[in-house]
């Protein structure tokens, strides 16, 4: 059976974790499939964003496969310098949107923290149970929890592994929207192709720019941001979606 399933639709590659007897566990092949995937989709012109799920409607990715790990030893999902997946420490171009089909653990909600936009199944669970295995969310679960979630939450999560519901991550700004499973897929899909009918170039920026003003105080990151925009404001897109609008027409930007 292939661990994961690769498809295109449209501009959209999508990624589906298809390991359901193991809960879509990751054992160490598709791990690297999935890396693999995810470098080659950074590197197509024709690819605008890429979404993660998993097959069934149980997991969307229960973490490492721990039996493989009783045999082999853990850690061989890890892929050095990207991180779990090559998803938790990898630093992307391109958006990268998890649609959650069903619970989310351990290593398969850090996949989770580190996509751009979750959308999730009404019925889906999610959390850290490391340390139910003796383990703790070092490959970059506890280090997003300490960035966006309250420290009371997070530190339940943490230390009692315990999961909880995907509509309460919603209300924590974590999940961007939590729909019933059978549309899951289909709304994923059409928020993903409606947003890569905007600028793709100006997607990209807006993206980096946020993810480096988390690093910043504010005067610092204003500084960044209007360094970009002079050159924005002269970008081929930036001239193409004005006329669009004094013209009322749908604008035509460019890929890359």
């Amino acid at each position: 059976m292939t661990g994961l399933l690769v498809e295109r639709r449209g501009a959209v590659c999508l990624l589906t974790i298809n390991r359901m007897p193991a809960r879509n566990a990751l054992d160490a092949a598709t791990s690297h499939a999935l890396d693999a995937a995810i470098t080659a989709a950074e590197a197509d012109p024709e690819i605008g964003a890429m979404i993660v799920t998993g097959a069934g409607d149980k997991a969307f990715c229960s973490g490492m496969d721990l039996k493989e790990a009783e045999r082999i030893g853990a850690g061989y999902g890890l892929i050095p310098g990207r991180g779990f997946g090559g998803i938790t420490e990898r630093t992307r171009t391109k958006p990268l949107i998890a649609a959650i089909n069903g619970t989310a653990v351990a290593g398969g909600f850090e996949i989770m923290l580190a996509c751009d936009m979750v959308f999730a199944a009404d019925h889906a669970l999610m959390g850290l149970s490391e340390v139910k295995r003796g383990l703790f969310a070092f490959a970059g679960g506890i280090q997003r929890l300490a960035a966006h979630v309250p420290r009371a939450t997070a530190l339940a999560m943490i230390m009692t592994g315990d999961l909880i519901p995907a509509r309460r991550l919603y209300e924590l700004g974590v999940v961007t929207e939590v729909l019933p499973g059978k549309q899951l897929l289909e709304r994923a899909l059409a928020v993903t192709h409606a947003m890569l009918g905007n600028s793709w170039q100006a997607i990209r920026n807006g993206r980096e720019l946020y993810e480096l003003s988390c690093g910043m105080e504010i005067g610092q990151a204003l500084g960044v941001g209007n360094a970009w925009g002079k050159a924005t404001l002269g970008s081929a897109d930036s001239r193409e979606g004005i006329a669009a609008f004094a013209q009322k027409r749908d604008a035509g930007f460019g890929q890359d």
